[in-house]
């Protein structure tokens, strides 16, 4: 047996450690039914200037990325994307979304959405805390 640390992975290193915990969590509570999940804005020339990127699993959506270009920002876009994901989640039977960010601001956004705080790690990064949220979302 050998055990190394790297910071540039093989494919097939994380490949394998990926299909082993897929395996795993689904003989300990099922399939995931994982699927992605992106709501994207671009300009009339076909810019990207914002959007969101998460998945659904296990009834949950989990928003990994929101982020909008600072021309946008203040407009209440954050709020349109976060219904259209939720929207999403819900058709394809989601009971909850969840959220995690050390953005003052986005939290703020979020919580105007309904989501809730449900734990925090302070100093995550320096000066920070990142913020964990929930919300439960309206059956089909």
């Amino acid at each position: 047996m050998q055990i190394s640390l790297t910071d540039a992975p093989e494919d097939k290193i994380l490949k394998a450690i990926a299909d082993g915990l897929t395996a795993f969590n689904e003989e300990d509570v099922g399939p995931s039914a994982r699927r992605p999940l992106v709501v994207s804005i671009t300009d009339d020339d076909g810019t990207i200037l914002g959007g969101m990127s998460g998945y659904t699993a296990w009834g949950w959506l989990y928003i990994q990325w929101l982020w909008l270009d600072q021309s946008l920002r203040g407009q209440k876009l954050a709020g349109r994307i976060l219904q259209m994901a939720e929207a999403e989640a819900v058709k394809r039977g989601c009971q909850a979304a969840f959220i995690d960010t050390f953005n003052p601001i986005a939290l703020k956004a979020y919580q105007r959405q309904g989501y809730e705080i449900f734990g925090e790690l302070p100093e995550f990064p320096k000066g920070r805390t990142r913020t964990f949220l929930k919300k439960f979302l309206p059956p089909a």
